[in-house]
């Protein structure tokens, strides 16, 4: 005889799961307990947002299910952030939350919620269990839909009572994953042979390191220009000569018109929506005047968006590897097409002097020539990013962990679990002033599992993205936008950690070797100019054209 918590936690062990993130609760005691000896490390969080965008970061570096425990109500609705990321980002993930006992429900009871009304259409499946005899049926069911298809989130909400009942129900092996046919690339050579100015786009999940080695391959024995959507750069090494760049947020024009003007596309594993197309004004779902070829490891999402001329179910590194292995020797010359891209992409890397006395762009290409091999980088959101998207480069997987979903505040959580997963690489945490304030409690969590991340923080006192629009939109009017910030090396040492502040370019290298050498979890403040407003655009230059979109 078990009861619940320990038969949930025999399955995760069964399942593979060697850490879980959480926030404790009283509503799964029963599941703490079980935790106890399991051997699966236990990553106790300050905030639910912090332990969900963990557990999400944790799944897209290993290819595991990301777990994440936390309590009922408040719990779960703040862990919702990370639920977020995971679904827009395709991440495997299983958030347990504690929920009421069963003899109270439907009495508005402490901390009650309806668990499927509030995720059902965030996750891939919301559900309770209130049977214990059918918790292995559950979790079994919960592993195979986060992975199955395009991966995702599933929450599932455990009632006090079925997790402290004690039952003698058996164990579900652990998930199998489902056969698949080797891919058939045939018609995907046969298509591109016709192409003048074709276009390699990658992006979505299951990746790894093996990927990004096929991928380098494959674009250097066909000549194909590879494009990766948004935050996705680590699909290949930023250094390779077909590279052509990120088709996002802040993306370069002339890569933009590029794939406004590719007579193919060939898309393997990306969705390709709204951000990776410009608000699909680059090229149109209704009207895309270039031939589609669409593989996604979803069926459901062949022909969701796009009307593919040719569609494949197959994950995005098989694919991959079929046509690295079937190159045909008679392809047209894409050289001067892919030449061209390439010089593109060396253009708009070439850093664009900024106002102040700290120069990002400076301190970006820096970190990206110097920073070891296997460094990985985490951000969030803010205009911060965009320097860090231009200028930084990031390594061939896993070298880039970032929400897709343009989430605030996960990039100091991800960068945590990656220190915790690979505790022997440099890891680095790009966030901006409000970006960082959302989840710096987390700072007590990396002292405490002894995760070492180096925060570089760009410090220009504001809601930098924000700012932008607003003073575009309604220039000068600066509403709701201004931040107060603190000392932040002196907040992250009061929490026994390394701190600096950097106020001029030239001294960023001694700071940043100092905190490397600290072997503590860092936060190198970078002090802005506050006309640093974006890479391409100063703040007095964003006034003025709305200005003159007012005047017009």
């Amino acid at each position: 005889m078990r009861h619940g918590g320990q038969i949930l936690v025999d399955h995760l062990k069964a399942e593979g799961v060697r850490r879980v993130f959480s926030v404790p609760g009283e509503s799964f005691l029963a599941a703490l307990d079980g935790l106890y000896d399991s051997g699966i490390q236990n990553v106790v969080c300050r905030h639910e947002g912090g332990a969900s965008m963990m557990a999400e970061a944790h799944a897209k570096l290993t290819g595991e299910v990301g777990i994440a425990f936390v309590t009922r109500g408040p719990g779960a609705t703040n862990a919702s952030s990370g639920i977020h990321v995971a679904q827009q980002d395709s991440t495997p993930m299983i958030l347990f939350v504690g929920q009421i006992d069963t003899a109270h429900r439907d009495r508005e009871a402490f901390q009650e919620v309806d668990y499927r009304r509030v995720f059902g259409g965030l996750a891939k499946w919301a559900t309770e269990v209130d049977d214990i005899r059918r918790l292995p049926e559950y979790l079994s069911r919960a592993f195979h839909l986060a992975q199955s298809g395009r991966p995702g989130p599933v929450v599932l909400a455990l009632p006090e009572d079925m997790l402290s009942a004690l039952s003698d129900v058996p164990d579900l092996p652990p998930r199998a994953a489902p056969l698949s046919a080797p891919p058939q690339t045939g018609a995907v050579w046969q298509a591109l042979k016709s192409a003048d100015k074709p276009l390699l786009v990658v992006g979505g999940p299951h990746w790894s390191a093996e990927a990004a080695r096929d991928l380098a391959a494959l674009a250097e024995a066909s000549g194909l220009p590879v494009a990766v959507t948004f935050r996705r750069q680590d699909r290949i090494d930023n250094r390779h000569p077909n590279y052509a760049g990120d088709l996002g947020v802040g993306m370069n024009p002339k890569l933009g018109a590029r794939l406004k003007e590719a007579d193919l596309l060939l898309i393997v594993g990306a969705r390709l929506g709204d951000t990776a197309t410009n608000g699909y004004d680059l090229v149109d779902p209704a009207a895309p005047g270039k031939v589609i070829l669409h593989i996604h490891s979803d069926p459901d999402e062949l022909g969701h968006v796009w009307r593919p001329d040719l569609a494949m179910v197959a994950k995005a590194p098989a694919m991959i590897a079929a046509l690295k292995a079937s190159v045909p020797q008679d392809l047209p010359d894409w050289s001067a097409w892919t030449q061209a891209a390439r010089a593109d992409y060396e253009a708009f890397t070439t850093p664009r002097e900024t106002p102040g006395a700290v120069k990002l762009e400076q301190v970006m290409r820096w970190l990206s020539d110097h920073v070891p091999e296997d460094a990985i980088a985490t951000n969030g959101a803010g205009n911060y990013a965009a320097w860090m998207h231009r200028y930084f480069r990031p390594r061939a997987w896993p070298g880039q962990l970032a929400p897709t979903s343009g989430s605030m505040g996960y990039g100091f959580p991800a960068a945590i679990a990656a220190s915790l997963e690979h505790p022997e690489k440099t890891v680095l945490c790009f966030a901006g002033d409000g970006c960082f304030q959302m989840t710096l409690n987390e700072l007590s969590t990396a002292r405490q599992h002894g995760a070492t991340p180096i925060v570089i923080l760009a410090n220009n006192g504001r809601y930098g993205t924000i700012r932008a629009h607003q003073e575009r939109t309604y220039p000068a009017r600066v509403s709701g936008t201004e931040l107060f910030n603190p000392d932040y090396a002196a907040l992250v040492r009061s929490y026994g950690g390394h701190g600096e502040t950097v106020r001029r370019t030239e001294d960023f290298a001694e700071a940043f070797a100092r905190a490397r050498a600290s072997g503590k979890v860092a936060v190198i403040e970078l002090i802005l100019d506050p006309e640093a407003l974006s890479p391409g655009q100063d703040l007095s230059a964003a006034r003025a054209q709305g200005e003159r979109a007012q005047g017009a």
